[in-house]
């Protein structure tokens, strides 16, 4: 049972910078596609990047050339940095992971297909 725990979050003006960061308990944390997902009041949750064991990464159109999503092994540490920050990106932000084995494309935005999520942590942009 892998437990995910997120921080890093925050309310900043529009256009400043946050990082997030996702703390796994596993040890074998190399062997899981990782992934960050958010949700707005009101809306349904949205994936936002992921990042398998070779470092290999994929974003929604929304947020590509602003976020970056990592990952240290070593340390079972996922990462998100965002920069140039919009209001439409206040959400609850939640990182998960699901074996790579259990999991046809690392690649997948979709929620349904990660197992283990932390608890969320706030972004709030003001404009």
């Amino acid at each position: 049972q892998v437990q995910l725990v997120e921080s890093g979050g925050g309310s900043v003006q529009s256009g400043a910078s946050l990082t997030l960061s996702c703390a796994a308990s596993e040890s074998t944390y190399s062997s899981y596609c990782l992934g960050w997902f958010r949700q707005a009041p009101g809306q349904e949750r949205e994936g936002v990047a992921t990042i398998d064991n070779d470092g290999y990464t994929h974003y929604a159109d929304s947020v590509k050339g602003r976020f970056t999503i990592s990952r240290d092994n070593a340390e079972n540490t996922l990462y998100l940095q965002m920069n140039s920050l919009r209001p439409e990106d206040t959400a609850m932000y939640y990182c998960a992971a699901v074996d790579l084995e259990w999991i046809a494309y690392c690649g997948s935005l979709v929620g349904n297909e990660y197992k283990y999520w932390g608890q969320g942590t706030q972004v709030t942009v003001s404009s």
